[in-house]
């Protein structure tokens, strides 16, 4: 083992035995190499003739550029062109840090890590995956679940997906996630939990986030040591009164010494800006001070490093530079408005009775999604293809359960896509 991952395995295992255990073989492996080249370019930083790093520069010492892209960016060459550190951009990572806090009220006399910058949530998951994982071990997800998690952990990684049910009657099945913990007996458990849920577009309620987090705390009092992967890549988008604002890693962040919380999350969904790939994640544990989380950040950023190098400086800079427009809340407000008048407006065309005799809809409050589950006899296959075929209508058939985007869809389309998938069940018997 490199003696710099040595020395970070000294500080967790010091600071929190619980946590070094529930690293994978990788996680204990990995490092954020403070020697080599990267460790002697910091050396260098600030010298009158710098030939360490591997990027060009003009002769002035600026970032090297074209100019036909500097022409199409109206920010700074130097918060564009050049590398941005594996840890992610200083100031993006303390501004996401607060950020996390404002909206998250809970966590204000609890202490986080500083998050790391990601490719964005698959590549937050990932690096999760990477830390945490050892092929064939366990991880607990829901039924009904992001089906790139199956690529992200079970290919990349060889851990197992191991199912719960996640809904009973019209709330969470509690019971099901309750039992999932006590599968195989005490020892290390991984869950995931995805909140606003992607497909089904549901978040506890608050009655439920709290019960979630005592089943958690109460295996973890019984002997497990458990580390839970938070999905928030739709945080935020809650739609009725009840439910669930703040992330379910509140719960979690300082809940007992054998749960440690992993939030992944990022602008993606919240701002509207799938293609800028920028995520984050961060970890809270009780008892967990700043030479935990430190250690725990230079292994995530050598998971980074060792992966794709660095996230795209330009994604954060332009991210950041939204963050402090004094008009970015009022925005988000208004974008939030139109996605709430559409969930709004499936809502009202659901109460069509007659739609009962082919599909029901799944429970579902707030993100992008929600969900109907066709009766039974009903092909999902062939019903995706009939909406295709004859009615220009796309949705995505997961085992016959149909997952509609309605943030994808315009308000008034609402009653047209229903009545479709109606018709197109009608049709499917014919």
């Amino acid at each position: 083992m490199n003696p710099q991952a040595e020395e970070l395995n000294k500080v967790i295992r010091e600071k929190s035995p619980v946590v070094f255990e529930l690293l994978s073989e990788r996680g204990k492996n990995i490092f954020f190499p403070k020697k080599g080249i990267l460790g002697q370019t910091a050396d260098a930083k600030g010298t009158r003739i710098n030939a360490t790093i591997g990027a060009a520069v003009e002769d002035n010492g600026s970032p090297m550029r074209l100019e036909s892209l500097e022409n199409k960016v109206n920010i700074d060459p130097s918060l564009v062109f050049p590398y941005a550190p594996s840890f992610g951009r200083p100031d993006i990572r303390a501004r996401w840090k607060s950020m996390i806090y404002d909206k998250n009220p809970r966590l204000a006399d609890k202490v986080i890590s500083l998050p790391v910058v990601t490719n964005a949530l698959t590549h937050g998951v990932s690096m999760a995956g990477y830390l945490f994982a050892n092929e064939g071990e366990k991880i607990i997800v829901p039924d009904l679940f992001w089906g790139n998690y199956n690529l992200i952990l079970n290919h990349a990684y060889g851990a197992e997906l191991q199912k719960y049910k996640l809904f009973e009657g019209d709330k969470l099945d509690l019971e099901a996630f309750k039992s999932s913990l006590e599968v195989d007996g005490i020892g290390k458990k991984m869950v995931i939990l995805n909140f606003p849920n992607n497909p089904t577009g549901y978040s506890p309620t608050i009655a439920e986030a709290k019960q979630i987090a005592q089943i958690i705390k109460d295996s973890a009092e019984q002997g497990n040591k458990i580390v839970v992967f938070c999905d928030d890549a739709y945080f935020g988008l809650v739609y009725e009164e009840g439910i669930e604002l703040q992330s379910i890693f509140t719960y979690l962040a300082d809940l007992h010494e054998n749960v440690l919380a992993v939030k992944i999350d990022g602008p993606t969904k919240e701002d509207y800006v799938w293609g800028f790939r920028v995520g984050f994640v961060s970890y809270g544990v009780k008892g967990g001070d700043a030479e935990l989380y430190t250690a725990l950040e230079a292994k995530t950023a050598g998971a980074v490093r060792g992966n794709i190098s660095n996230s795209a400086n330009i994604s954060q800079s332009l991210l950041l530079s939204a963050f402090e427009d004094p008009s970015y809340k009022a925005q988000k407000a208004q974008k939030y408005a139109i996605m709430k008048q559409r969930y709004d407006a499936v809502k009202v065309a659901l109460n069509d009775e007659k739609y009962q005799a082919c599909f029901t809809a799944l429970p579902y409050n707030s993100g992008y999604f929600m969900c109907v589950k066709l009766a039974d006899g009903l092909d999902g296959e062939t019903i995706r293809k009939i909406l295709i075929e004859k009615y220009s209508i796309g949705i995505i058939n997961l085992n016959n359960v149909i997952r509609v985007a309605f943030s994808a869809m315009a308000a008034s389309d609402a009653k047209e896509l229903f009545e479709g998938i109606y018709n197109a069940c009608i049709d499917s018997k014919n």
